[in-house]
């Protein structure tokens, strides 16, 4: 199986970065190995249905994002399949999320969308322009990160972990060029 673990997000407004920041951290973090799978880690920005090109090329998706919910608090996570997502997420929190939602959508509409799972936390500051994320976000972050590890190792995969990158480490850098060597 093809699995995918897309981050999702505005890397230069704080919180909102949270689901790119995460999948990148991820990525340096551990070395995934499966004999049956294969795992891919794509920073998907805001590019919302630009990215259904990327996407339909995957048998399952796992998504990192901000999400807001009617019941919940700022750095809450939340885990759930695209096809049955609790009453209490709204959506709202910021103008991408409601766009990545209608690309998945749209997907449905014409049968390609992978399974999807969303890993998606409650923001605390996302309209200002900064690479700084809030404490409880930075603190549900870990929490995001055993939920994706627990699952993936459900799925079959295995990791090992290389490294010790945090995710405001990793924040931080999200503007900085890479040399081309």
């Amino acid at each position: 199986m093809k699995i995918l673990a897309l981050g999702i997000g505005n890397v230069v407004c704080a919180d909102e970065g949270v689901g790119v920041h995460l999948c990148r951290m991820i990525e340096k973090n551990y070395k995934f190995t499966s004999k049956e799978h294969t795992l891919t880690f794509v920073d998907g920005g805001t590019l919302a249905e630009r990215l259904i090109p990327i996407i339909v090329e995957y048998d399952y998706m796992i998504m990192f994002d901000c999400v807001d919910a009617n019941d919940g608090i700022i750095g809450d996570v939340y885990f759930f399949d695209f096809d049955n997502v609790p009453n209490s997420i709204s959506w709202q929190g910021s103008a991408h999320e409601v766009e990545m939602l209608q690309t998945l959508m749209m997907m449905d509409m014409v049968g390609d969308r992978p399974t999807t799972k969303i890993i998606g936390i409650i923001p605390e500051v996302i309209s200002d322009t900064t690479l700084e994320m809030s404490e409880p976000v930075i603190k549900g972050s870990a929490l995001m990160e055993k939920t994706f590890l627990k699952h993936i190792s459900e799925l079959g995969l295995k990791y090992e972990k290389i490294a010790n990158f945090d995710i405001q480490e990793v924040a931080q850098s999200a503007c900085e060029r890479e040399e081309i060597v």
